[in-house]
């Protein structure tokens, strides 16, 4: 048996999935996405080719955690003068930016190489139920 090669070209039939987010772990949860972003859930696998599907999550906001991750997980940001290094922990991204701890969390397990930023591009985090995205006819899926 041949082995095929996919190519960019094949790569443009991109399905559309809705994931509800409500109280599904945040690591879990960004395992799943990243599997379906990278494509990796396809025969057409291919690790140097981009043929990943759209992923639409709802209630990104309500995502659970487990143990102390609320107080003990710390995310850095450096301003990038002498002295300038910023923690926040995880409780207070929830308050503040909660759709950035599930953006943050999907990026980390991407591959870092020129397709990440098309990759994430794909990701579409909302914080109600309703989207925009009803005209792409996309189908929900269970993690």
């Amino acid at each position: 048996m041949k082995t095929i090669m996919p190519k960019q070209i094949q790569a443009t039939g991109r399905k559309w999935y809705i994931v509800d987010a409500q109280n599904q772990t945040l690591w879990r949860l960004a395992t799943q996405i990243a599997v379906i972003l990278k494509g990796k859930n396809k025969v057409s696998f291919a690790p140097h080719v981009d043929n990943g599907d759209y992923v639409i999550v709802i209630n990104a906001d309500k995502i659970a955690v487990t143990g102390k991750k609320l107080t003990d997980k710390i995310y850095y940001k450096h301003t990038g003068y002498l002295g300038h290094l910023r923690e926040t922990s995880l409780g207070e991204m929830l308050n503040k930016k909660p759709l950035k701890v599930l953006e943050f969390a999907v990026r980390w397990m991407l591959p870092k190489n020129k397709l990440k930023a098309s990759m994430l591009l794909r990701l579409k985090l909302v914080t109600g139920t309703e989207h925009k995205y009803a005209a792409q006819q996309p189908e929900l899926i269970s993690l």
